[in-house]
C-alpha cells in the first residue's frame, strides 16, 4: 500500500475540490518518470523484449504533452505492472516504478509511489552490504531533480508517507 487512507487535497486537482494545479500535476508526472526511467535498465536487462514499462513511462510523458487521455496512461501503467508478475528484485521494482509514474496522470500521489519503487530496484540491484547505500543514492538522485515549484510538496509527501513507502525515504536534508 503506497497510498494513504485519506487522501491529501494537495494532490487532488483543483477541479476535483483539491488543490493541485495542472502545472503541478505535471511536472509531478515527469519527476515520477524520471525516477521510473532511472531504473529502467534493471528491467530491460532482465527483458529486452518487452517494452511495456518503456511505454509506461512515454505515456506519462504525452499525457503531460497532451497526446494522450489520462485512461491512455493509466492503462499503459497498468500494462507495466503487468510485465512485472513474474519477476523478481530489480527488475520487478523497476516495472512497478514504471507503471506508478504512469498511472500519476489519474491518482497525482502515485508520484512517490514511482520513486519508492525505484528505490527498491536500485536497493535490489546493489550486493547485499551496498544496498541501504545504493537506496540513499538513488534517493538523492531522485530530489536533485525535483522541480522546485513541487519540492516542498514531494519531500513533505516522502516525510508523511515514508512508513507505508517501505521506509525508502532518507531524511530530507
Amino acid at each position: 500500500m503506497i497510498l494513504p487512507e485519506v487522501r491529501d487535497p494537495r494532490f487532488v486537482t483543483i477541479r476535483r475540490g483539491g488543490t493541485l494545479t495542472d502545472a503541478d500535476h505535471h511536472l509531478l508526472a515527469l519527476w515520477a518518470a524520471d525516477c521510473a526511467e532511472h531504473v529502467l535498465p534493471l528491467f530491460e536487462r532482465a527483458r529486452p523484449d518487452d517494452d511495456r514499462p518503456r511505454q509506461a513511462i512515454d505515456s506519462a510523458r504525452a499525457w503531460v504533452r497532451g497526446e494522450v487521455r489520462m485512461m491512455q496512461a493509466r492503462a499503459a501503467g497498468g500494462h507495466a505492472m503487468g510485465a512485472a508478475r513474474d519477476l523478481h528484485g530489480a527488475a520487478r521494482h523497476a516495472a512497478y516504478a514504471a507503471g506508478q509514474a504512469a498511472v500519476v496522470a489519474h491518482v497525482a500521489a502515485h508520484e512517490l509511489g514511482a520513486a519508492a519503487y525505484a528505490i527498491k530496484a536500485a536497493r535490489a540491484a546493489a550486493p547485499a552490504p551496498e544496498s541501504a547505500s545504493a537506496g540513499r543514492a538513488e534517493c538523492r538522485w531522485q530530489r536533485a531533480r525535483l522541480p522546485e515549484p513541487i519540492r516542498a510538496l514531494v519531500l513533505d509527501d516522502q516525510r508523511l508517507r515514508n512508513a507505508i513507502c517501505w521506509s525508502v525515504f532518507e531524511p530530507a536534508g
